[in-house]
Parts: C-alpha cells; structure tokens; sequence
C-alpha cells in the first residue's frame, strides 16, 4: 500500500525513541533514571484539578472552537499583566504547544518553502514542518560561541525566494539560550524588513536565571503582522499531560485562516481549558519566583556533576531546563544503547537524547546529547554520575 512521501520523509524522535529498550532494562531488574524528557516531577498546582472537580455542568459539551471562554480571557489577562496588551480576538485554544504549531505551519507552509530554525532544535519541529511538504533550513551555531544565532550576518545568508518563516525557542530548547532584549528586537527587525513570519515558541518563558524579566516577542508592535507567539500550561504549571496551549497572534489575516482549523477539528478539550483557566487565574509572582528557583538548584546540580566527567563540554544555561553536552564518545547513540543494553551500576542506569536527532545539517550533533533537568536534585546527581561510568565503561570497552 502506498503512504505518503511526507510522512515518510519524517522520523521518530530522538527523545522517545528508546522506550522499548527502557522496558526491557527494567524486565531485567534494572531501575533507569531519565535525562531524555521534559517531563517534569514538580506537583501540578491544585487549582487544576480542583477547577475539574468542581465543573458544575451536567453534559461535557464541545467548547467553542477558539477556546473555552474563561481560557481565552485568562491567557489575555496574562499577556497584559506582563504589558503584552492583546485582545481575545489575538487567541485560539489548541491542544498544547504541537498542536499550536502544526495550525501555524498548515496556515503558512506548502511544497517547496522553507522555515529558518537555529539548530541544534527541539526534533518535532521537523515532523511538523515536514508534513507540510517544507523542509527546514537550519541555522548552524556552535557551542563555542554559547549557540546564539542572532545576528544579520548568521542570518540573511539563509533567507531566499522560499523561506517563509523563522522559528525561535525563547529560552531555548535544546540549547537553554535566552536572548537579550537587542537580540529579540533584531529578530523583529529582520522578519519585518523580509516579510517573514517570526513564529517564537515561549513555553519556557518564566524559567530564566539570569535575573531578567520574562519576555515576549508580542512587545514588538511594530512587527505584530509578522509575530506569531507558541505558548502552553504544560511546563509553566507542570501539566504536561493537559495539552492545553494557544496560538497568539495580531495577524488578523493569519488568525481567520487558522479558525478553519480550529473549527475543523471542532474544539481542544472542554474540561482541561477549565482547569488551565484556573491555573492562570490562581497563580502568584512568588509561584514564578519559587519555579524559577527550583529548577536553577537542579540547573546547578547538573553543571556541577558534568563538571566533575573529563572530557565533557558544556556550556551552562541560561533558561528552560535543557542543555547540550558534548561527550568524550565516538557516538552518543551507541553509548544509548550500551548503557540500557549493557551498562549498571548497583541495579541503575540512564538515558538521555542523543543529539543528531536536533539538527537538519548531517553528522552534527553525533557526540552530544540533551540533558533535561526536570527531576529533584539527588536524583540528577546520581544521573550525571551514572552518566560518567557509563562513558568510562563504554570508552574502556572500545578500547579493549
């Protein structure tokens, strides 16, 4: 039977790729520990369920397909308490953050075009464009140079008769870069001046260590044609499994093409919108403040255990809770492997994302790994340290 040469042109992804092989460490007794997925283990804030519980409607119906009403004018009361002034017009419910940015690509991409992305990047960014029949063209950065993609030099070079969009993590997925407030203005800038859609995924938005004021691209009125802002409740609140987000948008144009997707699909869930409502209703600054505090302690947890491995590279981040680490192996898929299949110490063992998997260019990207840092700060040590047995024992193995 025939399929299509768009959904064959995609791959699994690197992050979850390896679970049958997990299943299978763990039949054998062996406890694995995860560096490989962003699901943090912070408690979800009660207000969710409670705002669930106490859903006083005697039929689930569908929400409206823009979103539950209370939803929507949370999420505007939240762009505008952080001097984002926005409309309920400027929003659409979507089904998390993927859900957000496969209406966008559907909206904006077809055959042939292209999509700048500054690599290494988060791997789904690829399926998603690439069922639109696009393709990314990836924007090299180096470790060295702490993967910071935005200058005019890094970036016009890239831009032709086929590119449409440029599409940012702000703080950064895999990378934890935070752009500086001249940086983002020059993105602005840039898509403006080229007429490109500036799509900025801003899930991480509050977790930034350097002191700075979370951001968004919606403060650049002058490129609100150009500016399409991803957002969700899946890492702000730790609620990854509500798959509630939005799509933010002045594009008043862009924003009526989307609604035929959003009404087509009919709605997001009417019962998770409720309790994402609650979430941005109920939360304080001093809840931000304590978020942000604790993933900086798991942060400095696993800078100082990679610290401690010879021959590791890595630059410290600087937001979300994601880095890059360039590892002193042949082949970090290999060592995957080796370390579920044949590695432990004391009953354990550890996976991460290998990273070839987060970028476009070939042969980039097959000595480093993602690390997600979403688990308490014992438990990440005891990773980082198991980490650095593995790469002894796979390197001594090698060599012997």
């Amino acid at each position: 039977m025939k399929f299509s040469s768009k959904i064959e042109a995609c791959g699994l992804s690197p992050i979850r790729k390896f679970r049958p092989y997990v299943v299978e460490a763990e039949a054998k007794g062996r406890k694995v520990l995860h560096l490989n997925i962003g699901q943090p283990d912070i408690e979800t804030p009660k207000a969710f369920f409670d705002a669930i519980r106490s859903f006083g409607e005697s039929v689930l119906a569908y929400a409206p397909s823009p979103g539950v009403e209370s939803y929507v004018e949370a999420v505007r009361d939240y762009y505008t308490g952080m001097g984002y002034p926005i409309s309920c017009d400027d929003i659409l419910a979507t089904y998390g953050g993927s859900e957000a940015l496969q209406i966008i690509f559907s909206c904006i991409l077809e055959d042939g075009d292209e999509v700048l992305v500054p690599e290494p990047y988060y791997p789904n960014y690829d399926t998603f464009i690439r069922i639109t029949g696009a393709t990314i063209r990836p924007i090299p950065t180096t470790p060295e140079e702490g993967y910071r993609f935005a200058s005019r030099e890094r970036i016009e070079p890239f831009i032709n008769e086929h590119t449409r969009a440029i599409l940012m993590t702000n703080p950064g997925n895999p990378t934890g870069v935070v752009l500086r407030p001249e940086e983002r203005q020059l993105m602005a800038d840039i898509a403006k001046e080229h007429d490109l859609f500036l799509i900025s995924d801003e899930v991480y938005r509050e977790l930034v260590y350097g002191g700075e004021k979370p951001s968004s691209m919606l403060e650049y009125t002058d490129a609100a044609e150009n500016v399409i802002v991803v957002d969700s409740v899946s890492k702000r609140f730790s609620a990854t499994g509500s798959r509630v987000g939005v799509v933010v948008s002045r594009n008043k144009e862009l924003m009526a093409h989307a609604m035929k997707i959003c009404q087509g699909r009919l709605c997001a869930a009417t019962l998770d919108q409720v309790g994402a409502a609650a979430l941005y209703r109920s939360m304080t600054p001093a809840y931000y403040e304590d978020l942000r505090a604790e993933y900086q302690r798991r942060r400095d947890a696993v800078v100082e255990g990679l610290s401690k491995i010879p021959g590791v590279k890595f630059n410290s981040p600087e937001g979300a809770f994601y880095l890059m680490v360039t590892l002193p192996v042949d082949d970090a898929e290999k060592l995957q492997y080796f370390l579920l299949q044949e590695f432990e110490d004391h009953g354990e063992t550890v996976m991460y994302a290998p990273g070839e998997g987060f970028y476009a260019t070939p042969g980039k990207g097959r000595n480093e790994i993602r690390i997600a840092y979403v688990t308490n700060p014992a438990e990440l040590r005891r990773s980082v340290e198991l980490l650095g047995l593995g790469i002894a024992a796979y390197n001594a193995k090698r060599e012997g």
